[in-house]
C-alpha cells in the first residue's frame, strides 16, 4: 500500500496541501484524509487533489500534527515567493491584497465573480493551486 504524498503550501492566513498520488491511494486512505480535513473545517477539492484549511500553520507544525495522528504520509514543503499582490476593490475584503484573502472566498470569487478584477482572482487561485 503506497503512502500518501502531501505537498504543503503555506499562505498568509491558511495552508493548502496537494495530494500528489491521490489516484493510487486506497479508499480507506482517502477517507482518513477526508476525515482529517473535515475535522479542521477545511475544503477538499477532488478535481485538483488539494485540500485547504483556514488556519495559519507552519510546515513543522503541520508535520508534527500528521505524526501525532499517525497518518501514514510523506510530507514535502512547497515554498512560494510572497509577491506584492493587487488589492481587492470591492466587497467585505475591500483594500486587502488578493494574497490575504481566505481560500474559501477566492474559490467563491472564481466561480461567481465576473468583474474587472477576475484576472487577479484567477492568478491567485492558480498560485495557491486551488
Amino acid at each position: 500500500m503506497p503512502k500518501a504524498i502531501f505537498e504543503f503550501t503555506q499562505h498568509r492566513n491558511s495552508y493548502s496541501v496537494f495530494v500528489k498520488n491521490l489516484e493510487s491511494l486506497t479508499v480507506t486512505q482517502i477517507q482518513e484524509i477526508e476525515l482529517f480535513v473535515k475535522q479542521r473545517k477545511g475544503i477538499f477539492n477532488f478535481q485538483n487533489y488539494t485540500f485547504s484549511i483556514q488556519k495559519r500553520v507552519e510546515f513543522f507544525e503541520f508535520y508534527s500534527l500528521i505524526q501525532h495522528l499517525e497518518l501514514d504520509v510523506v510530507c514535502i514543503e512547497n515554498i512560494i515567493e510572497q509577491v506584492q499582490s493587487q488589492r481587492i476593490s470591492f466587497g467585505q475584503y475591500k483594500g486587502m491584497s488578493y494574497a490575504e484573502l481566505p481560500d474559501t472566498y477566492l474559490i467563491w470569487l472564481k466561480n461567481n465573480y465576473r468583474g474587472t478584477d477576475q484576472e487577479n482572482v484567477l492568478k491567485e487561485v492558480e498560485k495557491r493551486n486551488l
